[in-house]
């Protein structure tokens, strides 16, 4: 069965020129030029990738995305940006996206972000149906559904969430380079890598309760890179 993938852009010749590449490289392509119809459409059905317009009529890709996430959902997001801007970029998988793509761009590259995504999310998926229920006390971590709970507010995982977790946990007390998390975690190379990693660690923590400064669970090594100590009882 083919991968589904989900565009939610409304600049129609990108959308056809995209689709056309996708359904010939034999994947599986719907699309949706509104913001609020491609957020119903993506929450309410299941796809293994949603391309995500940053700039979209109704609803723009950063509240869509949120929505996504809010719903539990770990589908990947790759987000399609006009603009250039870090903070832009950084904003994107701060709230939920796994990765972002500036326009314009060439196709070989949506391509290879497209594979890498996938890979991740099987890799993240073999991670659930491993993960057992893990933590203690207040913080409680199921890989396998998906969540973290921490004083009883609970936060979905996103299929990277979940990918960087368990690696964590297979070299829980061991310092991890950043370069080892961007080579075994994410798989590639881009032009913001390191702070790719920081910015999913920042996520982690702030569902984790840990805080920066004084933190438990996730630490920071200057110059190197994190080291992860579990909770435990």
């Amino acid at each position: 069965m083919s991968e589904k993938i989900l565009m939610i852009e409304d600049e129609p010749g990108l959308v056809l020129t995209v689709g056309d590449r996708l359904e010939a490289e034999g994947y599986s392509f719907e699309s949706c030029m509104d913001g609020p119809e491609g957020e119903k459409k993506a929450i309410e059905e299941d796809w293994n990738l949603i391309i995500l317009d940053l700039m979209l009529p109704g609803k723009d890709g950063f509240a869509i995305c949120k929505a996504i996430r809010a719903a539990g959902k770990f589908t990947p997001v790759l987000m399609l940006t006009a603009r250039s801007r870090l903070d832009d970029k950084v904003g994107g998988l701060k709230i939920g996206a796994d990765d972002y793509l500036c326009k314009p761009f060439e196709m070989a590259e949506l391509l290879a972000r497209i594979e890498a995504l996938l890979r991740r999310a099987e890799a993240a998926s073999k991670a659930l149906d491993t993960g057992t229920k893990k933590g203690s006390g207040e913080l409680q971590i199921d890989l396998k559904r998906g969540f973290i709970t921490w004083k009883d507010q609970e936060s979905p995982l996103s299929a990277q969430e979940i990918k960087l977790l368990d690696y964590f946990y297979r070299h829980e007390d061991t310092i991890i380079s950043r370069e080892e998390l961007l080579n075994s975690v994410w798989g590639y190379d881009s032009d913001i890598t390191t702070r790719t990693i920081d910015v999913h660690v920042a996520r982690l923590r702030q569902k984790m309760g840990d805080v920066k400064d004084i933190s438990k669970y996730i630490h920071t090594v200057r110059g190197i890179g994190y080291k992860f100590t579990p909770p435990r009882d």
